[in-house]
């Protein structure tokens, strides 16, 4: 027989283990030790007298009972979300920017910050779509901007998107390197260079995947591995002991030691969304999307120009949330 009432701090552990289907992972999402989460899906079983996970030890799946629980413990987690936010000031909305230099999330951020002065919507930097939207989907950061599409299926279903720009992409080359006075470099004359894309780095893996389908079939190779550097000097060191020219947006903030040129025929572009948890409610984020708009609108960051590139898993669409 179903009780009365149920904790939300076991729902909440319920959920993180059930789109987790990994007690550690679940756990360390929520900053709790495994053994107190899996005490309290145990006290959850016993409270429903229901078994919600079939553990075995090379897998964790939900039992039929833990199907039907999910969708009514989201709800009824939203809900405790809705009730403490109509009593209380919406708190601060942590955005990431990936970098903290000029940028098109920037951009959005500055306008929205007008739209909306009593919000307080504070920058972060976790450099990496991948990372931020896990970071999204466990609830410690609230909206991130980068190529959404490039996101892991079951990642990418946990949250709403909106489209924001199609980035041109540009060329990071070290200074000396032979394409480094010309204004513009043309695909084709990267052929036989090896680039780096954050090959190897986890946070990234939608920007890696994005240039090994742009340089598939044009003889670029996607460089490997590298330490990841972090500060304007240690990049600039490794980007002077690899020589690998780098790839990057038009936006992106100048180096020293290095050159940033566009890249052109075609010009290839790079579909710029902003991500945030599915069913996520906040002043905010109304004013972050209202920005994203308006800016698109007066910029003209969703018309591509004749004869771009694009990814092929492109599905820019209205976002919702």
């Amino acid at each position: 027989m179903m009780p009365r009432d149920v904790d939300p701090r076991l729902l909440r552990g319920f959920v993180a283990a059930a789109e987790e289907l990994h007690f550690t992972r679940a756990a360390a999402r929520l900053y709790v030790a495994q053994q107190a989460l899996s005490r309290d899906v145990r006290r959850l079983e016993q409270a429903l007298g229901a078994g919600l996970f079939v553990r075995t030890t090379r897998a964790v799946e939900l039992t039929p009972d833990g199907e039907r629980l999910l969708p009514l413990a989201r709800r009824v987690l939203r809900a405790h979300e809705d009730l403490a936010a109509a009593f209380t000031s919406p708190r601060a909305l942590l955005v990431d920017l990936n970098t903290d230099g000029p940028s098109t999330g920037r951009a959005v951020l500055e306008r929205a910050r007008e739209l909306a002065p009593d919000c307080e919507l504070m920058a972060r930097f976790e450099s990496g779509l991948t990372h931020a939207a896990a970071e999204i989907a466990a609830g410690r950061l609230d909206v991130a901007f980068g190529y959404a599409d490039g996101l892991a299926p079951a990642l990418r279903a946990r949250l709403a998107q909106a489209p924001v720009r199609y980035e041109p992409l540009a060329v990071l080359l070290p200074e000396g390197h032979a394409l480094a006075a010309r204004a513009a470099v043309r695909l084709d004359e990267l052929a036989g260079e090896t680039v780096y894309a954050g090959a190897g780095n986890p946070r990234t893996v939608e920007w890696t995947g994005l240039a090994r389908e742009l340089f598939a079939g044009r003889g670029i190779e996607v460089a490997p591995p590298a330490p990841v550097a972090v500060g304007k000097e240690e990049f600039r060191r490794v980007m002077v002991k690899t020589g690998h020219p780098v790839l990057a947006t038009v936006d992106f903030l100048d180096m020293p030691g290095c050159v940033k040129r566009p890249l052109t025929d075609p010009v290839p572009l790079s579909p710029l969304s902003m991500v945030w948890r599915k069913g996520f409610g906040h002043p905010g984020l109304d004013a972050l999307r209202a920005a994203a708009a308006g800016l698109a609108a007066d910029r003209g960051w969703l018309v591509p120009p004749p004869g771009s590139w694009s990814p092929v898993r492109l599905t820019h669409g209205p976002g919702g949330g």
